[in-house]
């Protein structure tokens, strides 16, 4: 078990008292106590919310072993002085650690530093008044073993109860330049608004309606103005996952020739919509007052956390959804403009409705004009384009798992690639799945015809036919905009996920390095995930220092305090490191030449000949394969005489006699021939090597076990854990579609039995293969999980004096 904090704000003594006042650990009642004793033990009955009494108090004492032979209450009724050692066995308790299973009562300051565990400064063996009062300070911002703070854990048990109608206490309250839960999530206020966009997606001669669900504290209707967490997700209405599924395209096709071209960039540039918007909507009158509510929210749990530390959350769809107006079109400029209407709105500059008939406006009064985007998936992918506007309001984006061109998610190297597990989705898929206005019968009644249109021509302009970069998707590629962003960045994306690849979240890294903007990277080894959860890294503690810093205004030191970079460990399980960049340019490279069967780290001036596969199956096997994905990979990955053999090329270098780290994207470098006027190929850059290994997917540790407030919604406690010995794991992937040799919307010519120079980018990782395992290569072309599978009679031939892999690496 170890525990990471990143977030653990430096402060000085004087300040560190001043904190004690406000969150009540010291007070008027303990400024007289004169023993280290006697005030441990006041701290230690407040830590008590829900044992009030004196006797109950006793009795939790009884229950905490402050020596191998005494309890807490005999000991600190006994003793004048408190032992460091002595205090930090009641810590560990009190922290949710197990006496003799994960400490030792004879030794506690070992368990400190193996669970990574800060611990105060002491001069002496005993800790004086002074020295405890610092200790209790660090102690309450110290992560338990469920992986809160130890001052949220107390929050979420009614510590702060109290706090919530007490007229001397500050709101927000900030302890260790984070805001805490002292706001009663009981009195939330929840209603509806609709905000007025400025765009007719649906071309009913009328703005958009967009409507908008908000949460805020009831403080806010006294007065107070607060930041905003802002979630656009397209499914928060509810999706049409039958007819989504009932669109998805068979991907058990051939691989079809393209025509050459010569087109360049500036004839796949989409260029922007000039049509004229309809004049909006007139104001007959303003109020203050939502005339709708909802009962249930679509919530992500750490939304909810901010709730009960004073930030509102609000949650809207966009165009398409129910109860909004417009159509879905899946990541273009108009859904781009539908998500920042809302942030407009929040900051002051659009006009939103209390209903749909919109006669009455109403502002967002109780808003401090300080917005930050959450969310993972599709929500992180819309915050990252609400970014790229630079739309004022958006103070940061919080942005997980999300797309930053939608031809890296959809498409790679001139083919169709799908989102890792949905074979055969795409953006006309993905639209029918949200356009949930399709719930409400009367609504899509009304609308079904421009649907319907709107759909065929999502479908038509995505061209599966080709694969090729297009106008279509230039106009969902956020990148070309990045010079636009003004807000704060924290981006957070798994390295095994093949859904939204690393790319995505790589390609927007590199673009902003240069901004002048503050940009924190987290790198996990999930694949497509959220990580607020996890008990290894204080990532919820990292966030409300963030937040409290980006919408707050407090100089809590977070852009500064947090690393750059913090990338989980691939081969220890609850291991973090810091890193200064990812990727960074200058970080050296290793090339490995391919020779037959081998990647060799050393060149060899003599290589001479070729090597083939060819990609059809016979039909039993490929329709097994279609059926049975892990067997496809197992095979893929296996044995070199396996039943795969003949059908790809395994390059293995030898055993590793130094541990290497990759960081950045590898690249492949080759001359290679097709026996037809078609072809694709792929790669995998592999691990190889018998060892344990993090488990794809984070294991549940406690169900339910972290409460996000008092009373209030709740989490399952998650961590990475080693699994069982495997004999590889997958690093990187890449596709290339062979006429797309120059880039993905210039086609190339292909002659069948022509030697072509090849070079291919893999997707970035980051990864560290220890000693004695070794790095892989696998060539091959249909990838039965991503790409078509057409089963076509496609021979491949690879010169071997020209092929290449290249690593970036970097050392800790």
């Amino acid at each position: 078990m170890r525990n990471q904090q990143f977030a653990i704000r430096p402060t000085t003594p004087e300040q560190a008292l001043t904190e004690l006042r406000a969150v009540h650990f010291l007070d008027a009642a303990n400024a007289t106590l004169s023993t280290p004793s006697a005030l441990l033990t006041d701290f230690l009955a407040k830590s008590w919310p829900e044992f009030p009494a004196t006797a109950s108090v006793h009795q939790q004492l009884k229950n905490l072993m402050a020596t191998p032979d005494t309890d807490a209450q005999a000991f600190l009724s006994q003793q004048s002085n408190v032992p460091v050692t002595v205090f930090y066995n009641l810590a560990l308790q009190r922290l949710g650690f197990a006496v003799d299973e994960d400490f030792s009562l004879a030794d506690p300051l070992s368990a400190m530093q193996k669970i990574q565990l800060p611990v105060s400064t002491h001069a002496g063996e005993d800790l004086t008044l002074a020295e405890l009062k610092q200790a209790w300070y660090l102690l309450l911002a110290t992560h338990t073993k469920n992986g809160q703070t130890f001052l949220d854990q107390l929050g979420t048990h009614g510590y702060f109860v109290p706090f919530y109608t007490d007229p001397t206490v500050t709101k927000p309250l900030l302890f260790n330049g984070k805001t805490q839960p002292v706001f009663d999530t009981h009195r939330l206020i929840r209603e509806v608004v609709y905000v007025e966009s400025p765009q007719d997606t649906d071309h009913d001669g009328q703005r958009d309606l967009l409507k908008a669900e908000i949460l805020r504290p009831a403080e806010t209707n006294d007065g107070l103005k607060v930041p905003v967490l802002y979630t656009a997700s397209p499914y928060n209405q509810g999706t049409m996952d039958a007819q989504g599924e009932a669109l998805t395209h068979n991907v058990n096709v051939p691989l079809q020739a393209k025509q050459p071209n010569d087109l360049t960039l500036a004839d796949v540039t989409a260029q922007p919509d000039t049509t004229p918007l309809p004049a909006g909507r007139a104001v007959t009158q303003t109020t203050q007052t939502a005339e709708e509510t909802f009962a249930r929210d679509e919530s992500y749990t750490l939304n909810d956390y901010f709730l009960a530390r004073g930030f509102a959350v609000v949650y809207a769809a966009g165009i398409g959804s129910k109860d909004s107006d417009g159509l879905c079109t899946t990541g273009d400029p108009e859904e781009t403009t539908s998500t920042i209407a809302i942030i407009e709105w929040l900051a002051g500059h659009r006009t939103a409705f209390t209903t749909r008939e919109a006669h009455t406006a109403i502002p967002a009064w109780w808003s401090n004009h300080a917005v930050a985007m959450t969310g993972r998936s599709y929500l992180g992918t819309l915050a990252t384009a609400a970014a790229t506007t630079g739309v004022p309001g958006l103070k940061t984006v919080i942005s997980e798992a999300a797309i930053s061109s939608w031809y890296d998610y959809y498409r790679d190297g001139g083919l169709v690639i799908a989102p890792g597990g949905f074979p055969g989705e795409d953006a006309d898929v993905l639209a029918e799945e949200v356009f949930s206005r399709q719930l409400q019968a009367g609504d899509y009644h009304r609308i079904q015809a421009k649907w319907q249109a709107q759909l065929a021509s999502i479908t038509k302009e995505q061209d599966r036919a080709t694969g090729n970069y297009n106008t279509f998707w230039d106009a969902r590629n956020y990148l070309k905009n990045v010079h636009n962003i003004k807000a704060d960045l924290l981006l957070v994306h798994g390295l095994n996920d093949w859904n939204v690849k690393p790319r995505n979240v790589n390609n927007l890294w590199n673009a902003v390095r240069d901004l002048p903007v503050t940009k924190k990277l987290i790198l996990h080894q999930g694949q497509h995930i959220y990580i607020n959860a996890f008990r290894s890294i204080d990532y919820t503690d990292m966030v409300n220092l963030w937040l409290t810093h980006e919408l707050l205004d407090v100089d809590n030191q977070a852009e500064t305090l947090l690393p750059n970079v913090v990338i989980q460990d691939n081969t220890q399980p609850e291991t973090w490191h810091a890193y200064p960049d990812w990727d960074a340019p200058t970080n050296p490279r290793q090339t490995f030449d391919l020779q037959e069967d081998q990647l060799v780290s050393e060149h060899v001036e003599t290589r001479s000949g070729a090597v083939s596969f060819n990609d059809q199956l016979p039909s039993e096997q490929f329709n097994h394969y279609v059926q049975h994905l892990d067997d496809w990979e197992s095979d893929l990955l296996g044995d070199k005489h396996n039943r795969m053999a003949g059908h790809r090329l395994l390059f293995k270098s030898a055993g590793l006699t130094d541990e290497l780290t990759l960081d950045g994207k590898p690249t492949v470098h080759l001359s290679v021939a097709v026996n037809q006027p078609v072809g694709m190929l792929s790669f995998q850059l592999v691990d190889y090597g018998d060892a344990k290994r993090l488990k794809p997917s984070p294991t549940i540790l406690a169900r339910k076990s972290l409460d996000e407030g008092f009373q209030w919604r709740e989490d399952d406690l998650r961590e990475f854990q080693l699994g069982g010995v495997t004999p590889w794991h997958l690093i990187s992937k890449g596709h290339r579609n062979l006429q797309n040799r120059t880039n993905a919307y210039h086609v190339d010519e292909l002659k069948p039995n022509a030697f072509y120079d090849l070079d291919v980018t893999l997707q970035p990782t980051h990864y560290r293969l220890l000693p004695g395992h070794q790095l892989g290569l696998v060539i091959y072309a249909t990838d039965f999980g991503m790409t078509v599978r057409g089963n076509q009679d496609l021979q491949y031939s690879i010169q071997l004096a020209e092929a290449t892999l290249t690593v970036p690496t970097v050392t800790r």
